[in-house]
C-alpha cells in the first residue's frame, strides 16, 4: 500500500526516516515522505542537496527480509524506478542514462540522485530529482526537466514515482539481481565510455567502461587492457 505523506520543510526526509525507525514507529514498505523544501539534505559523501522549490525530495523504506536479494543491488533497484518514472515523461532514446552507481542522467548532465542509508532491519531510499530547476556544482553538469518542456507537477511526480518504485522491487524480489543488472545496463552509459572515479582513500582512477560484475561492482578498462574492478566511488563520466 502507497502512503505519501508531505511536509512544507523539514532538514532531511532521509534523518526524518530514520529517527522515526529509532523510536520504534514500524514505518512500511510504500511509506514516503515527501518534502516542499529541506534545509539540511545530503547527497552521496555528504554532499549538500540542493532543495529548489517544485523539485522532488523524498525518502521511503525497503525491509529486505530472508530469501531478498542482496540490499547491496538496492541502488540499481531504485535507479531503475527513478529512471521509468522520468522516461515516461521525457520518452527521446538515447537522452536518458543512468550512472553507476545511483545517478540518472539527462543528456549528459545530472537530473537525479539517490542516496541509501540503513536503519535497523531497513533500508532509507532518499530521492532528488530535478524538476523545476537544477543547481550549478562546480564539478559537474546539473539540468531540470524544466529545462527541456513543462515541469510536471510535483505531487504527480510523487505518485508515480511511488508506483513505479513498488513495481521494481516487486520484480527485484521475484527475478533477482541478473535480471536486474541486465535491465540496468541497458539503460546506462554505453561500453567504452571514458570514465573518472574518486576512489575513497582520494585514489583517481580512469578507464573505459566495461560492464558490471555480477554483484554490480563497476568494470573499468585501464590503458594496459587490465580490468579494474571498483565496489565504490564517485564516477565523473
Amino acid at each position: 500500500m502507497i502512503t505519501i505523506q508531505q511536509v512544507p520543510e523539514t532538514g532531511s526526509t532521509n534523518a526524518d526516516l530514520a529517527t522515526r525507525l529509532r523510536a520504534g514507529e514500524r514505518l512500511s514498505e510504500g511509506h514516503w515522505l515527501v518534502a516542499d523544501r529541506q534545509t539540511a539534505g545530503r547527497g552521496r559523501q555528504g554532499r549538500e542537496w540542493f532543495d529548489g522549490t517544485g523539485n522532488f525530495m523524498g525518502s521511503t523504506i525497503v525491509r529486505p527480509a530472508g530469501g531478498d536479494p542482496a540490499a547491496s543491488s538496492l541502488p540499481f533497484m531504485a535507479g531503475l524506478a527513478v529512471y521509468e518514472t522520468v522516461l515516461a515523461l521525457f520518452p527521446v532514446p538515447g537522452t536518458l542514462q543512468l550512472k553507476w552507481p545511483n545517478d540518472l542522467m539527462l543528456k549528459g548532465a545530472k537530473l537525479a540522485g539517490i542516496l541509501l542509508e540503513a536503519q535497523g532491519d531497513a533500508v532509507i531510499v532518499g530521492i532528488g530529482v530535478n524538476l523545476t530547476f537544477a543547481p550549478s556544482l562546480p564539478d559537474r553538469a546539473t539540468i531540470a526537466l524544466a529545462d527541456c518542456g513543462p515541469a510536471p507537477d510535483r505531487d504527480a511526480f510523487a505518485q508515480s514515482l511511488a508506483t513505479s518504485f513498488a513495481a521494481e522491487i516487486e520484480r527485484w524480489r521475484r527475478y533477482g539481481v541478473a535480471a536486474l543488472l541486465t535491465r540496468w545496463q541497458a539503460a546506462a552509459h554505453d561500453e567504452g565510455t571514458t570514465m573518472t572515479v574518486h576512489a575513497p582513500g582520494g585514489e583517481t582512477v580512469r578507464g573505459n567502461y566495461a560492464g558490471l560484475a555480477a554483484d554490480g561492482a563497476l568494470r573499468l578498462r585501464l590503458a594496459d587492457g587490465s580490468v579494474r574492478v571498483i565496489h565504490a566511488g564517485d564516477v565523473i563520466a
